[in-house]
């Protein structure tokens, strides 16, 4: 499964024609973008479904792709909708308190993530405590050679400048104690996106995430 030459020919038309005048002209087009999104994120749930025990199989791929109009109500940018389709994954479809997985599509910006961004505090306390406690298996798990060959490391610009409170400055995993999201992405090119078997590569990708995922979800479990 792929996602279609069409589909991205849409998004980048909307990112230069971003008004409703036109959107309304062009409801069709979106309409058969959305749909190949819709199906394309079908195919992500069974794959993930076949490894990853939170994601059921019976999930919506509608409950997981996100809308592409704009909440402007409290926004400098007044422009009225996205220009990408962003899909969330999780066993809530793309409203997930904790980790989930992620792939954004947009021409020339499309990635794959997973993770959790911004938790909430006791969460947040919850996987500082594991990563504490478990520090050699967080080390183990980052630092597989697929892995870290294909994520790298976390993103880490979402972080507090000082360590967090009870943690001392010397601790072995103070850079990560300092982050207040667990995130980990790869880019994806519009090439890849528009290979047949895309949605197998990405279940290879997805497959790396998990064990970093399920330690997540362990901190608050």
């Amino acid at each position: 499964m792929k996602i279609e030459q069409s589909t991205l020919r849409f998004l980048r038309l909307i990112n230069d024609n971003n008004n409703r005048d036109w959107f309304q002209e062009n409801k069709d087009q979106y309409e058969a973008s959305r749909n190949n999104v819709i199906e394309f994120t079908r195919e992500l749930i069974k794959g993930l479904a076949s490894f990853d025990p939170t994601i059921p199989q019976s999930l919506d791929p509608k409950s997981c792709v996100m809308r592409i109009y704009r909440d402007v109500r409290f926004s400098l940018n007044k422009l009225p909708y996205k220009t990408n389709f962003g899909i969330g994954i999780s066993a809530n479809g793309k409203n997930f308190p904790g980790p989930g997985y992620y792939v954004h599509i947009q021409p020339g910006a499309s990635f794959i993530g997973a993770g959790t961004w911004h938790p909430s505090a006791d969460e947040l306390k919850a996987i500082r405590q594991e990563i504490d406690y478990n520090w050699t298996e967080w080390q183990s798990i980052l630092n597989v050679p697929d892995f870290k060959e294909e994520f790298g490391d976390l993103d880490i610009e979402d972080k507090l400048k000082t360590s967090p409170k009870g943690y001392a400055s010397d601790h072995p995993a103070i850079e990560y104690l300092k982050l207040k999201s667990f995130i980990v992405s790869k880019p994806l090119d519009d090439k890849f996106l528009a290979e047949d078997n895309c949605t197998d590569l990405l279940m290879q990708s997805a497959g790396r995430l998990f064990p970093f995922m399920e330690f997540l979800r362990n901190a608050n479990s």
